[in-house]
């Protein structure tokens, strides 16, 4: 996936704005949803979390037309009360949140899951990848009318064992029922959440997974679309979810990964092929 992929265009998004949180390089899953609202007319804002990461974000965040992009880091609330407030300066109001941001040691993404977990490690991976998506849901609702959206992206590993995965699956689990509790919260108010739980793709945080070339292969052949989850379908799906086709819809975790998760036991020439 490079910036110079293709959408349809249309209007699905005209008129609305949201703002993007985890956008890493041109191959981040938040960085194909991003250029498909954009392509359906959204106006949208970005974060990065440092100076590092601004090299990688500005010129893919200007590329859309960006209004706002700050920075932002999650663990910090100074730092968060001035992303939001940027956004609620510029704009008022806010008609979408997508949240793509996870973060882990790669210390703790290999071997046993219960030797290599510490409470700091346990703490930090909590924080990042399940606590701030609650914390942005919160601030981005303050701005929201009926009608508002938001989504998370989350994986396979929150519900079943996945080797190395080991504490982001943890993190992803409580993230996943954190979704629901907000979509409790803030049905009432019309705003909807949802998560989209995506097949592997070859990003930078599937990068620091050790077995992550096994993962691919395995996924590929036990899916029953037998092929690697496309970004764009995942974008599809972020589409569908944050735009009004996406109404009635809310505390869903959606899976876009080649139907994998169906699977309970592949076929015989599926494992002679991973």
């Amino acid at each position: 996936m490079s910036e110079e992929a293709t959408f349809p265009k249309g209007d699905l998004m005209a008129g609305k704005r949201g703002l993007i949180m985890g956008v890493a390089n041109k191959n981040s899953i938040a960085w194909a949803i991003a250029q498909q609202l954009r392509a359906q007319g959204a106006d949208l804002a970005f974060t990065y979390v440092n100076a590092a990461m601004e090299r990688r974000v500005r010129p893919l965040a200007e590329s859309v037309g960006a209004e706002i992009i700050v920075e932002c880091d999650v663990t910090d609330d100074a730092s968060m009360d001035a992303a939001f407030k940027a956004v609620a300066d510029k704009w008022g109001a806010l008609d979408f949140l997508v949240h793509s941001i996870a973060f882990t040691d790669k210390s703790a993404l290999e071997g046993s899951f219960v030797e290599n977990t510490t409470r700091q490690v346990f703490k930090d991976t909590m924080d990042v990848s399940a606590f701030s998506f609650v914390d942005a849901a919160n601030r981005a609702s303050k701005m929201m009318k009926p009608g508002g959206s938001m989504i998370t992206l989350t994986y396979l590993g929150s519900e079943r064992t996945i080797p190395n995965y080991n504490v982001m699956g943890v993190a992803k689990a409580a993230l996943e029922a954190s979704t629901r509790y907000i979509a409790r919260d803030l049905g009432p108010r019309g705003i909807r959440v949802n998560a989209i739980s995506a097949g592997p793709i070859k990003t930078l945080a599937a990068a620091g997974i050790s077995s992550g070339r096994h993962m691919f292969s395995f996924n590929r052949s036990a899916s029953p679309l037998r092929d690697d989850t496309d970004p764009k379908g995942v974008a599809g799906a972020a589409l569908y979810l944050l735009s009004d086709l996406g109404a009635s819809c809310t505390g869903e975790t959606h899976h876009v990964d080649g139907g994998f998760h169906i699977v309970g036991m592949p076929d015989e020439s599926a494992l002679r092929g991973a």
